[in-house]
């Protein structure tokens, strides 16, 4: 069975997403076809990238990031819920991300962002980042603007058409999660 993360891209107190990540995990908890997980990257405290060598080469020396390995490598595909910070994803997003390299590669990704208007931008910077590692990220998306999608910014309170984007996004993170595990599965390393 697929094991897909669920993972919250915030780390900042009183943050939203924590409540839009808990939603999602909801709604992905309800299905069979995989096995889902709410990953929250506050949970690792991971400093600012401090590991001597490059990911790429796969040398962990520091303990948080041994742990953040392998728990990213025990997926076969994420669910990514993101802030929008100045027009990027979240500092922490990124930062957590940078951690890795092989772990995250050849699998696949969903997108769903929250901010001002919307987070698009979000998941714009995220598609970039996420193809340079080699992660297929699906084209449904869905985004949550704090001026309508919350209360007084705050109180999440999605409507009723954006849990069925969240299940085509999930749809298709299976779908490709379970191509690529095929492929991962072959020992073919494809660039």
């Amino acid at each position: 069975m697929l094991k897909i993360a669920t993972i919250i891209g915030s780390t900042r107190p009183g943050r939203n997403g924590e409540t839009v990540g808990r939603w999602v995990y909801e709604i992905a908890n309800k299905r069979s076809d995989a096995e889902y997980e709410l990953v929250d990257i506050a949970d690792y405290h991971l400093p600012l990238l401090d590991e001597p060598m490059s990911p790429v080469m796969g040398h962990y020396t520091k303990e948080h990031t041994k742990v953040w390995s392998e728990k990213i490598a025990s997926f076969d595909g994420y669910i990514f819920v993101t802030p929008t910070y100045n027009r990027a994803t979240s500092g922490a997003l990124k930062n957590a991300i940078d951690y890795l390299y092989k772990e995250w590669n050849n699998k696949a990704a969903g997108l769903i962002s929250y901010g001002a208007s919307g987070g698009s931008s979000a998941m714009d910077s995220l598609r970039l980042i996420l193809s340079e590692l080699r992660i297929a990220h699906v084209r449904s998306q869905v985004s949550f603007s704090l001026h309508t999608d919350f209360e007084n910014y705050r109180i999440f309170k999605p409507t009723s058409h954006h849990e069925s984007a969240v299940n085509a996004i999930l749809d298709e993170v299976e779908a490709w999660g379970g191509a690529l595990k095929t492929l991962r599965n072959t020992g073919v390393d494809v660039v």
